[in-house]
């Protein structure tokens, strides 16, 4: 159960929010027509990465959980699909704590009708903007023990935060809150891998008012400066699985990675 009611923000309909085009790139029915016109824009490729992307959240946070984690700061949640990461970590420590994080209304309105925990464990859920990671630790801070590790989810998030508003700087911020043993999972568009597709994407947003900033594999990597990667290291969404090795996986245009703090 959230710590305090929420103060919910207009919902804005007349242009498009990333949480709900990425909502009907998975098939949901929480979006708005302005979502839905970029969606229809956008290569099919985009659809293949939104699946690639939450499996890839599916297989980080089971892994976490089965780690022993049993705290998570998720960032930029989106509107709730099934599973939600809560589910996927409660299922394997039933007392674990969640505290979701999105700017857009819709997502918390959504949250608290579907973001229910188990009896045993805790979600929590605030209006915020990673942006402004101080506001986002200090409500944090009310549910999460930062004493204790604490796995960071910061999940097809950060390319949508341009060079000019300093990603990086946001997510140092955001690790350097976080104990020794915390975790980072961090997914991340790719500017080099599939060029043309990435431009076509990136200017297809860009008229729906969306800017993003998709970056090459260093640009992404810097994320992890000073932590240490889980194997298999920063591959693409399809690509990684700490069981080894995946054969024959799919094409994927996005980068991922799992990282501990030391």
């Amino acid at each position: 159960m959230p710590t305090e009611p929420q103060r919910f923000s207009e919902i804005v309909t007349d242009r498009a929010h990333p949480a709900r085009v990425y909502d009907w790139l998975l098939g949901g029915k929480d979006n708005y027509p302005v979502d839905e016109a970029v969606g229809k824009q956008l290569p099919p490729e985009a659809k293949d990465a939104a699946r690639q992307n939450r499996q890839f959240m599916h297989r980080a946070a089971g892994w976490l959980a089965a780690q022993g984690v049993d705290q998570f700061l998720d960032i930029g949640t989106g509107i709730p699909t099934e599973p939600n990461l809560h589910q996927i970590v409660q299922d394997v420590v039933p007392t674990a704590k969640v505290v979701y994080t999105d700017n857009d209304p819709i997502v918390l309105r959504h949250a608290e009708a579907l973001l229910i925990s188990r009896a045993e464990g805790v979600t929590d859920y605030i209006e915020a903007d990673v942006r402004q990671p101080e506001g986002i630790v200090e409500h944090a801070r009310r549910t999460l023990d930062f004493d204790r590790p604490i796995a960071l989810s910061l999940i097809a998030l950060m390319h949508f935060i341009p060079d000019e508003q300093d990603a990086h700087a946001i997510v140092r911020s955001l690790v350097s809150t976080l104990p020794s043993g915390s975790y980072l999972v961090l997914s991340h568009a790719a500017s080099d891998l599939y060029p043309e597709l990435s431009a076509q994407v990136t200017a297809e947003y860009a008229k729906g008012g969306i800017k993003l900033g998709f970056r090459t594999r260093a640009e992404v990597e810097r994320f992890f400066d000073g932590l240490d990667l889980v194997a298999p290291g920063l591959v693409t969404a399809t690509e990684w699985d700490p069981a080894g090795p995946v054969e024959g996986a799919e094409g994927s245009g996005i980068y991922v990675g799992v990282a501990r703090i030391p």
